[in-house]
């Protein structure tokens, strides 16, 4: 593929607000160049792989990776620490650990049905289900074969792009999560991650009474 082509594949992956896969782009190009190359879809996947090459012999802080089947710019996991910290909005979006669970039962189980979900639960999966079906997470896969009919829920592309995947094959499998959870790292971060949200809820009460207090005591523990 010539330079010009790889600056094409390349400013369209930059400006696609979503994933966008290998044929999407060949056909872009054909309508806009009225070309019919019947091997571009491969031309545009070499020129990907030339493109991370150059990325990384000029040790770019970013690169091209293939998520929910599709490909989009994401930086390297080296800065993921500093972007993490800059994406203040992200946070807000962050699930609770009950919609966690319930998308992890789903993610592995599906297709499921309410009445599973809750069954392993053991508590009412309602407003859960509402929640990720609003955020695209999970969606209707039809009807189980049983008495009611009772729905059936699966994961989507939203869900693939939220944890960073491109398949659902590539989530870990039990027995890697296990091994996660008992990892030394993992637990002393998870230690670190507690006390700071103790300090976080111990600190409005200590100024508290540091406020109603006597503010030359306070003055005097300083001095």
């Amino acid at each position: 593929m010539n330079e010009s082509l790889e600056h094409i594949v390349e400013a369209l992956i930059f400006a696609s607000d979503e994933p966008i896969d290998a044929n999407s782009i060949a056909g872009i190009i054909k309508s806009v160049l009225k070309s019919d190359e019947m091997d571009l879809i491969l031309e545009v996947e070499k020129a990907i792989m030339s493109l991370n090459k150059f990325y990384e012999d000029s040790k770019c802080a970013f690169r091209i990776i293939k998520i929910a089947g599709g490909y989009q710019f994401s930086t390297r996991p080296e800065y993921s620490r500093f972007v993490g910290f800059m994406n203040t909005e992200k946070r807000k979006k962050r699930l609770s650990q009950s919609a966690l669970e319930t998308l992890a039962i789903i993610a592995y189980k599906q297709p499921i049905t309410k009445p599973e979900i809750e069954k392993i639960r053991g508590v009412s999966a309602d407003y859960i289900l509402s929640t990720l079906l609003e955020k695209n997470l999970i969606c209707i896969k039809g009807r189980a074969d049983t008495v009611g009919r009772p729905l059936l829920y699966g994961t989507t592309d939203e869900f693939l792009k939220y944890f960073g995947i491109n398949d659902i094959s590539e989530l870990p499998k039990p027995r890697e999560i296990e091994e996660i959870l008992n990892d030394e790292k993992f637990l002393e971060q998870k230690k670190k991650l507690l006390m700071n949200m103790i300090e976080d809820d111990f600190e409005p009460t200590l100024n508290f009474e540091e406020d109603s207090g006597d503010n030359n005591h306070g003055k005097d523990q300083i001095e």
